[in-house]
């Protein structure tokens, strides 16, 4: 539910990082595993659900004191505050709308910089501590498929953010007893929502509000592999019995293109979650796995490698060389490509060697086989591999 991923490396992080785009090859804006040095400096963002937990905190201080804070302390679901300032307070109709601007920090995603507003208004009674009462409004999505954090009908807030709020609003009410009504809404949130991978997982009508730190830490991994798990959650909600794990959007557009009787929720962009999307895939009990890769991914993943980001997991030529050799292809070709800058140049230069194909082949033999093994051995594992052009290659 998504970046708005985006992805755990420390006890501040987002599980879903707010409203992951859907991507491109490679669609993952994470910072490369090891960079954490870098990653120290980086200024961390609030989720929207610590905004929202905000707004619906300063709005039940407002209708009980009639303050107008300009930050509030919200509590975090692991524990502690976080600062967060408030925008605007525009009293109405017996409540008050309370607005607060979304900071993705140093790593802004789709919502950075939008409005997420509570509209809070009280009923005294004889409650206490209060009850409360939390709903969605305009800009919120509405869950329609099973399988998500929320049931089917329900406002897509998810169960932490959920807990947040309801926690910020009973620490603002102290000493209020009744109903307190709180409504969240994203005025842009909708269009926003165009950009993000709700519509592909059945969540309509706006964005979701997501967070299970409170803190958005940049370029985390932790995000997107909460949606990588959520889609595998819905594909199995859906008696799907076969996923599709792609690269990004190039990679899932070609697959669709030679497969188009695919349903789209079995589509699932793993990016370079190799060893990852294979255990969540086990455990969500699918067996039948499609691969939709690009030569260069094939490679890697045929090298075992568990993830495989360009800059720190890097084609190994010389293991490819001897790949070559062991598919027939012509020793003449071999120096060159133990010498290579790309795996795209490899593919290039074998492009009439009458042994490509049996190349190829063996390439997803090896990626299958430790796809297999991040899946407990449990797994049947097939691979759609295509170059740049949408062309497939081994067949």
């Amino acid at each position: 539910m998504v970046r708005h991923v985006s992805l755990p490396r420390g006890a501040l992080q987002e599980h879903h990082r707010e409203h992951l785009r859907p991507g491109r090859d490679h669609p993952v804006r994470a910072r490369p595993e090891g960079a954490l040095a870098v990653a120290k400096t980086l200024r961390n963002g609030r989720t929207t659900g610590s905004c929202a937990s905000a707004a619906a905190m300063a709005g039940v201080r407002f209708l009980l004191t009639g303050e107008r804070p300009k930050t509030v302390d919200v509590p975090l679901p692991p524990g502690g505050t976080l600062a967060v300032p408030i925008e605007r307070m525009e009293p109405g109709d017996g409540g008050v709308r309370v607005t607060v601007v979304k900071d993705g920090g140093d790593d802004p995603d789709v919502t950075h910089g939008h409005d997420i507003q509570a509209v809070v208004s009280l009923e005294p009674g004889e409650t206490s501590p209060p009850a409360v009462f939390l709903d969605g409004g305009k800009g919120v999505g509405r869950a329609t498929l099973p399988g998500l954090p929320v049931a089917v009908g329900e406002p897509a807030i998810n169960p932490e953010p959920r807990k947040q709020i309801e926690a910020a609003v009973r620490l603002a009410a102290k000493g209020f007893a009744g109903r307190i009504l709180v409504t969240v809404e994203v005025p842009e949130g909708e269009t926003i929502a165009k950009a993000t991978m709700n519509p592909r997982l059945g969540i309509v009508g706006g964005i979701s509000i997501l967070g299970t730190q409170g803190i958005v830490k940049p370029y985390s991994h932790a995000s997107f592999k909460a949606t990588i798990a959520e889609g595998l959650s819905v594909a199995r909600a859906q008696n799907l019995d076969r996923v599709v794990f792609t690269t990004g959007r190039r990679s899932e557009r070609f697959y669709m293109n030679s497969r188009p009787d695919t349903p789209e929720t079995a589509l699932i962009q793993a990016a370079d979650f190799f060893a990852f999307s294979m255990r969540a895939a086990m455990e969500h009990g699918f067996t039948e796995v499609v691969w939709a890769v690009f030569f260069g991914k094939l490679v890697k993943q045929a090298q075992g490698l568990e993830y495989t980001h360009a800059k720190t997991h890097p084609v190994d030529f010389v293991l490819l060389a001897k790949r070559c050799l062991e598919a027939g292809i012509d020793p003449a070709r071999v120096p060159a490509v133990r010498e290579a800058n790309t795996a795209a140049q490899v593919l290039d230069m074998l492009r009439d060697d009458p042994a490509r194909n049996n190349f190829i082949k063996l390439l997803v033999k090896k990626a299958a086989g430790h796809a297999d093994k991040w899946a407990g051995n449990k797994s049947n594992v097939s691979y759609a591999v295509f170059d740049f052009d949408g062309h497939a290659l081994g067949g």
